[in-house]
């Protein structure tokens, strides 16, 4: 065989080896990527890749879970919690705003409330009349519907806490005047002119001598003062000293008894209703008083009641006496006087 026939079969031989390493090289290389590559199925060849909660927690720091339900709807979990801190600090805050509103229209309230009493207690120092068309002017008419409610607390406090009674004059025309429960109790009067009635304090105290039984002890009455912002040795910002005017005043006007205890020793003191408490009230009067103060009824404290109407039947009984007492005197005096007229002269 010739040399460059040989050469030609040589040259071919090395050819195909070369390309079958190469080709060997390819596969090899495919087949490297391949096992670098994440399976498509959940194979027994899935080690160290991320399952079950462990791959649940990877995925949630990536992107949102989703959750399908069976029709369908997708809903996104991350993003709730959010809304939801909203929604509640949104309704703490309507909360606050709702609480300031109402803690102002309270303030409020309670300027007209006073205004209107000092308004109320003018017009009985000047002895001139109230219609209710002057009480309506000095309501703000931002508080149109809270009038009701208004008007009921200065009428509780113009009877309760100065003892005066709201009576209308003129029938029908809404026209009112301020009358004391006690007639004759003297009004007490500041340094700046203006009066302070004393019989709401009074009624109160003959309430405390009532309920225990027509005497009460010195200690009694200062428990009850003490309540109402009243103190021993301590000027009151209206009513002045509290012990000046229950032993003195009160006293030296009749209307209280102030005496020492029988056989105390050290000695103690009590008090009783005096004669003018006698003829200007009645139990059942006090009683009443003392009912709107604690917003009850008479009848609730029955022991009272009873004794109250015994006292309203005494009263009634002396009161005819007394009618059919004087009523024979008038005629004999009618008959003397018309004989001395068909007498000659």
């Amino acid at each position: 065989m010739p040399r460059s026939q040989k050469n030609r079969r040589r040259g071919r031989k090395k050819r195909n080896k070369t390309v079958e390493k190469t080709k060997e090289q390819v596969d090899a290389r495919a087949t490297v990527s391949k096992e670098h590559e994440y399976p498509s199925s959940s194979s027994t060849s899935n080690k160290g890749i991320p399952h079950g909660p462990v791959a649940e927690k990877s995925t949630n720091k990536q992107s949102p879970k989703v959750t399908f339900s069976s029709t369908t709807k997708a809903t996104v979990s991350v993003g709730t919690k959010s809304n939801e801190e909203k929604k509640s600090s949104v309704k703490e805050k309507v909360k606050h705003i709702q609480k300031i509103t109402r803690k102002y229209t309270k303030d409020t309230i309670d300027e007209m409330v006073v205004t209107l009493v000092h308004y109320m207690l003018h017009k009985y120092q000047m002895k001139e009349s109230i219609t209710k068309a002057n009480i309506l002017r000095n309501i703000n008419q931002a508080h149109k519907n809270h009038i009701p409610e208004i008007l009921n607390r200065v009428f509780e406090h113009i009877e309760l806490v100065f003892g005066l009674d709201i009576k209308e004059a003129e029938p029908n025309k809404q026209i009112y005047i301020l009358v004391n429960k006690l007639k004759t109790c003297s009004d007490k009067r500041l340094a700046d002119g203006r009066v302070v009635p004393l019989s709401g304090l009074l009624m109160t105290l003959l309430g405390v001598i009532f309920t225990k039984g027509n005497c009460a002890t010195e200690e009694q009455i200062w428990q009850v003062l003490n309540r109402m912002g009243f103190y021993d040795g301590k000027k009151h910002f209206l009513f002045g000293e509290p012990r000046k005017l229950i032993t003195r005043r009160f006293v030296k006007e009749r209307y209280l008894e102030y005496e020492q205890v029988a056989n105390s020793d050290p000695p103690r003191y009590q008090f009783l209703w005096g004669p003018k408490a006698h003829a200007e009230t009645t139990k059942m009067k006090v009683l009443e008083f003392l009912s709107k103060l604690h917003e009850t009824i008479p009848i609730a404290f029955p022991s009272l009641y009873e004794e109250a109407l015994i006292d309203q039947e005494e009263r009634s009984k002396s009161e005819g006496a007394a009618k059919d007492c004087t009523v024979p005197k008038i005629k004999t005096c009618c008959k003397t006087k018309s004989r001395l007229s068909t007498q000659p002269r």
